[in-house]
């Protein structure tokens, strides 16, 4: 079997669904501590050639709380304001009435805690292009928490009998193949190309939110983009 871990991202960028793609289970790591100005609760959209900044606001957000233990506050009228923003940057982007629907979806289910936001939008996405990668939440049953880094990565892989572990290719400091492969697992890292393609606008920029990446291409389209990449 082969796995990935990462914290839970917001409607992340295409390389993070590579990473689920290249994968047989894919675990949320959402027991460990909340990283201020993360991409956990926020991401990036286009908007008239300019790139603009969402966020989820959360309750007494802290980075000395669990990232599964924060609370999503419902107290301004962020959602609807939000499905306006991308309404307004995307209604004539190709596929936007197929797109714009599982968002309202999302947005409306009013979650009460932010991993459970990032996990049900990253259901409807992989439902959407049709990849079928198990996903989990790492709090509910590895019993890990007093581990850190890759002591902790190494556990989950040797709980879930994993012969190969996938990390992206920026974390290649993190961790030691030696070690990996001392418990039988296989450390790959894996290394994005990133297409370009057509926007409704006349700027591309690279590392939006899957939700720009989903308004101007078919999930055909997206499949084949999230097979580019190879292991380093």
């Amino acid at each position: 079997m082969r796995i990935a871990v990462m914290q839970p991202y917001l409607l992340p960028y295409l390389s993070y669904f590579q990473l689920i793609a290249a994968v047989d289970k894919f675990i949320l790591l959402d027991d460990v501590h909340y990283i201020n100005k993360g991409w956990i609760n926020r991401n990036r959209l286009l908007q008239n050639d300019n790139v603009i900044t969402f966020t989820i606001p959360l309750k007494k957000a802290s980075q000395n709380k669990l990232i599964k233990d924060l609370e999503i506050s419902y107290e301004a009228n962020w959602q609807t304001k939000l499905l306006k923003t991308i309404a307004m940057a995307y209604s004539k982007a190709p596929y936007f009435h197929a797109v714009y629907p599982i968002v309202v979806q999302v947005l409306s289910a009013n979650e009460t805690r932010i991993a459970g936001l990032v996990y049900s939008s990253l259901l409807r996405v992989l439902e959407y292009l049709g990849i079928d990668t198990e996903i989990m939440p790492s709090s509910v049953g590895y019993a890990n928490g007093h581990l850190r880094a890759q002591n902790k990565i190494l556990d989950i892989c040797l709980q879930e009998k994993a012969n190969e572990y996938v990390n992206p290719l920026g974390g290649t400091a993190l961790y030691e193949k030696s070690l990996f492969n001392q418990y039988g697992v296989g450390l790959l890292f894996l290394e994005p190309t990133l297409a370009e393609y057509e926007p409704s606008s006349s700027n591309h920029v690279p590392g939006l939110s899957m939700l720009d990446v989903m308004m101007h291409n078919s999930p055909e389209h997206i499949r084949q983009m999230l097979r580019q990449y190879r292991f380093a």
